[in-house]
C-alpha cells in the first residue's frame, strides 16, 4: 500500500493562506470539501472518520452532508466511520442508503482481562481491596455492555 507521499499542493496552499489570516484557522469545511473533491478525482481514496458519535450533533449534519458530497462526485472514494449506535440511522439518512454497518459489540471476558491490566499498573494498589476490585469489574461490565 502506498499514500499520497506528499500533501497535495492544494492542500499545503489552503493552510498557508489560512495561517495568514489574523490569529490564523483551519481552512473552512467548504474549502475542505473542495480540496477533498479534487483530490479524490485524481486517485482512489479511503476516508476514515472515528467516533462521530463524539462531534455535536450541529456539526455531524454538516460532516456528513460533506462526505455525501465528495462520496457523489467521487465513486472511486471509500469511507470508514466509527461511532456508537445512536448516531447509525443518521449516518445511513445522510449518506443516502451507501454503506454497511457491522456492529462490533464487546465481549465480557475481553473487558475484563482489560481492567485487570489496567488494574496491575495501579501505582497505588494499597487502596483497593479485593471486595471495590470486583464492585468496579461489575459495574464497569455491566454499563460497557449497555453501550
Amino acid at each position: 500500500m502506498r499514500g499520497l507521499g506528499e500533501a497535495p499542493e492544494e492542500i499545503a496552499r489552503a493552510y498557508e493562506d489560512q495561517e495568514q489570516v489574523i490569529g490564523g484557522r483551519a481552512p473552512q469545511l467548504a474549502d475542505i470539501v473542495k480540496i477533498l473533491q479534487n483530490t479524490v478525482s485524481m486517485k482512489r481514496t479511503f476516508i476514515c472518520i472515528d467516533a462521530l458519535d463524539e462531534c455535536m450533533a450541529k456539526y455531524r449534519v454538516k460532516i456528513l452532508a460533506s462526505l455525501d458530497q465528495i462520496l457523489r462526485s467521487s465513486p472511486g472514494t471509500r469511507m470508514f466511520v466509527t461511532g456508537r449506535p445512536h448516531v447509525e440511522a443518521e449516518v445511513g439518512k445522510r449518506l443516502s442508503g451507501r454503506g454497511t454497518v457491522i456492529r462490533i459489540t464487546p465481549q465480557r471476558q475481553d473487558i475484563l482481562s482489560y481492567l485487570h491490566h489496567r488494574l496491575e499498573e495501579d501505582t497505588m494498589p494499597e487502596a483497593m481491596d479485593s471486595s471495590l476490585e470486583a464492585d468496579i469489574l461489575e459495574k464497569i461490565c455491566k454499563d460497557v455492555s449497555e453501550m
